[in-house]
């Protein structure tokens, strides 16, 4: 193991964060956890929580103290503010591991959509930094389909628009094993890593493998794209349309899966209906 002792993890309560954090505590790294508010978060016995607030790159300068590398989740801020963070973060350590996006092309200067440019936005303070960094680029996170939690939990039909749709999702824990790999251990530096879950499967069938979590069958019915769009508050409103663009895409060109998961980790990613089965209860 590379020598890290301490790992800051920016972004611990949310899915694939609270798995970093819960991973590399498996590995006997000390985790301090960033939470603007301290005293309201909640994890495992021996993590320590330092209050913080990226608004205030200020404040995360003794979350810092002896801190040997970073995992960060960018949250829902302006990418500009991004600058003055990377900055407070790559004088006080030596390593971060960023969770990008799939969305972000190195062959634009300019990115061709909102999310990758965002995405990009806070890419380039990194790579000007002096760090050693490594993003994670996935593509769609299987816990986007908790949207269909609300409808499961009252019935057995699912509504949605481009139900062929095919794409290949990824577990949260097997996004944060690699990040805890590019984390504590060398040869990452440098890398952008593509990662998908380990097969493209399609919307109806996603469904399906919620229902056979649940153990009862689910219907889908498909909407119009203007219906579905009335019903996608778990998304930004200016993203509406490009995730449906996205679905649209992807019902004639399905999602590729890649081998990323597995070649870092040595373990394959884990299938949608693993994941599934580990989140019946949202969806009861």
């Amino acid at each position: 193991m590379a020598d890290i002792n301490r790992v800051l993890v920016i972004g611990a309560t949310g899915h694939v964060g609270g798995q970093v954090v819960s991973q590399l505590a498996e590995t006997g790294v000390a985790v301090r956890a960033l939470a603007r508010k301290p005293e309201a978060a909640s994890f495992a016995a021996g993590v320590e929580v330092a209050p913080g607030d990226l608004t205030q790159p200020e404040t995360l300068i003794p979350a810092l103290d002896g801190v040997d590398a970073v995992y960060l989740t960018w949250p829902l801020l302006p990418a500009a503010a991004a600058d003055s963070v990377v900055e407070v973060i790559a004088g006080r350590t030596g390593r971060i591991v960023l969770l990008s996006s799939g969305a972000v092309r190195d062959d634009l200067e300019k990115q061709d959509n909102p999310i990758g440019e965002k995405h990009a936005m806070v890419e380039r303070p990194i790579v000007a930094s002096g760090l050693a960094w490594t993003f994670l680029r996935p593509y769609g996170f299987a816990t986007n389909t908790l949207e269909w939690a609300a409808q499961t939990r009252v019935g057995d039909v699912v509504r949605g628009a481009y139900g062929a749709a095919s794409m290949t999702l990824l577990h949260e824990a097997d996004i944060a094993a690699v990040a805890v790999r590019a984390l504590t251990t060398d040869g990452h530096a440098g890398a952008r890593y593509v990662l998908t879950g380990s097969a493209s499967l399609r919307r109806i069938d996603q469904v399906a493998a919620i229902g056979a979590a649940l153990g009862r069958p689910l219907a889908w019915e498909e909407l119009t794209r203007e219906q579905a769009r009335r019903h996608m508050d778990w998304v930004p409103a200016e993203y509406a349309d490009l995730v449906l663009d996205g679905y649209a895409a992807m019902v004639d060109a399905p999602g590729q899966p890649t081998s990323t998961v597995q070649d870092v980790t040595g373990s394959p990613a884990r299938t949608y209906a693993q994941w599934a089965v580990d989140h019946a209860a949202d969806f009861a």
